[in-house]
């Protein structure tokens, strides 16, 4: 007898743990540590200095095209993460986090992505095939990190991205059916930064303006990644890592700088927070700069979302150490050491104040499409349930498995070209929070339960973090491409079982799709 995904896994799931235990969420906890180190490998805190990525170059280009163009190999590598130990990962170039793309809005470039991976994941035995998405781009379907538009080993695929949006953090990980999870965790994550002229002007620059890659792990006593998804409701590291360093400290000279705090933890949120309550400066949100900078406290922060930061070190002392805190949220676990990040030592070196914003905070920023579209603009509203059914997630019950079976034609929802539409997204069926990313747009946050999103979400997003029993309504246009876009949770096991679901734009089922996602521009064999 065959038997389908969505069976195999709610048999697997009842089997493993029982009917009655797949109902009951996770509740936030302090947990006995889950890392088997011993107490001389488990790293101290802020102990290690901030490690910064390398800015990936460009090569020539290999057929006389005119666009700049990259190249990037996934392999299998090992990072010094824990003291006396290497850690095994895989990284585009061999390194975690990989190299940071640093563009310019306005010019297209095209990366070659190859794997060299080990056929089998070297510690849980999946095939390692990939799909390389670039999250944040309006990219075409085919270059876009489409579930089931694989590379295998041995291959590579060459990406089209066309940088024609507003300057802002992207990142490019691997978005492989049903070991997302597992490939991201490993290492395969990076930034992308698009820059602009109004980010340029209004913002700090060079040194000055620096990537948080944020993530959490638990290690074995060998010093390997350990991996437990709690039955995929999602994995709680004990060891948090900034730029793939385990609670680093960085030195600052006393003045504004920018952080692109980006998590890339697979399913941990944090409620990020400085010592001693000092305000920090959102500028831009996933999709770029906000219309006017927003000042707080504290902000809740889901997997995948990006928060442009400033933070004026000018009003601390010479000598004051400055911790980024996590005061976390509902259904995380908590361990010992997981409410500190990393910290901040500001120096008496003398203050190079060049370059905007190095002394006065920017307040009025940009207008976006997305922020300037109004309610009354949309022309439909859809409604959409994210829930829970047995041990598969589902959005509005549909799975990818439903996708595959309709051989990728069955939708969420089939919005026409430069359609504006309100989407609203209801979490009420558990004790888990979904960080909810619609590819291909950018969105404004019209509102959750009813009432004005949080001062930091006021800029525009692809990813919405849609909490325990929380409704939020997003407005968003469907500009740029026609085809289908992925929309799915991006607590990433959640996703790889099986919350992820499709939306087509300007494209009946059956239509014949040139820029179809799978089959029009495939990996190829070197």
């Amino acid at each position: 007898m065959t038997i389908s995904r969505r069976t195999a896994l709610q048999v697997g799931g009842i089997g493993a743990i029982g009917a009655a235990a797949l109902t009951v969420p996770l509740t936030q906890a302090q947990a006995s540590t889950p890392s088997t180190l011993a107490l001389r490998n488990f790293p101290k805190r802020f102990a290690v200095p901030l490690p910064i990525p390398p800015v990936l170059a460009p090569k020539p280009s290999p057929d006389g095209q005119t666009s700049t163009y990259y190249e990037v190999t996934e392999t299998a590598g090992s990072a010094a993460i824990v003291p006396g130990l290497n850690t095994p990962i895989l990284g585009y170039n061999g390194i975690f986090p990989g190299p940071t793309i640093s563009v310019n809005k306005g010019e297209p470039i095209r990366l070659k992505v190859r794997n060299r991976l080990p056929l089998f994941h070297p510690s849980w035995g999946h095939v390692l095939d990939t799909s390389t998405h670039l999250h944040g781009s309006a990219s075409l379907p085919q270059y876009d990190g489409y579930a089931n538009d694989l590379t295998a080993k041995d291959q590579s695929k060459t990406y089209h991205y066309p940088n024609f949006q507003p300057a802002r953090t992207l990142w490019y990980h691997d978005h492989a059916v049903h070991n997302t999870a597992q490939n991201a965790y490993s290492g395969l994550a990076a930034q992308y930064h698009l820059h602009d002229d109004d980010e340029r002007r209004l913002l700090p620059q060079g040194k000055f303006d620096v990537p948080l890659t944020v993530t959490d792990a638990m290690f074995s006593a060998n010093g390997k990644l350990s991996y437990d998804d709690k039955t995929q409701s999602g994995l709680w590291g004990d060891v948090i890592l900034v730029n793939g360093a385990p609670w680093p400290v960085m030195r600052v000279q006393r003045r504004i700088y920018r952080f692109r705090v980006l998590n890339a933890s697979i399913s941990r949120s944090y409620r990020f927070a400085l010592s001693g309550g000092g305000p920090v400066t959102v500028v831009a949100t996933d999709g770029g700069l906000m219309p006017v900078a927003q000042t707080v406290t504290s902000w809740r922060h889901a997997g995948a979302e990006r928060y442009e930061i400033l933070i004026d070190f000018s009003k601390y002392a010479a000598g004051t150490r400055v911790e980024l805190r996590n005061l976390s949220n509902k259904n995380n676990i908590d361990f010992d050491y997981t409410g500190k990040v990393m910290a901040f030592d500001v120096t008496a070196d003398p203050v190079d104040t060049s370059g905007p914003a190095a002394t006065v905070m920017p307040t009025t920023l940009v207008p976006s499409t997305a922020m300037s579209l109004k309610a009354s603009d949309a022309v439909k509203t859809r409604h959409f349930r994210l829930k829970r059914d047995l041990n598969i997630w589902t959005i509005d019950g549909m799975t990818w498995e439903d996708v595959v079976d309709s051989e990728y034609q069955k939708v969420l929802a089939d919005p026409d070209y430069n359609a504006v539409e309100i989407w609203s997204f209801e979490n009420s069926s558990g004790g888990w929070y979904h960080p909810l990313h619609i590819h291909l747009v950018d969105f404004q946050i019209l509102s959750r339960n009813g009432r004005a999103p949080f001062p930091y979400e006021k800029g525009p997003k692809d990813v919405v973090y849609v909490g325990e029993g929380e409704t939020v309504r997003l407005l968003m246009k469907f500009e740029h491409h026609k085809g289908r876009y992925m929309v799915h949770c991006h607590n990433l096991p959640h996703e790889d079982h099986d919350m992820m679901a499709q939306f087509s734009v300007g494209y009946d089922a059956g239509d014949y799709d040139a820029n179809d996602p799978v089959y029009a521009d495939p990996a190829k064999y070197d």
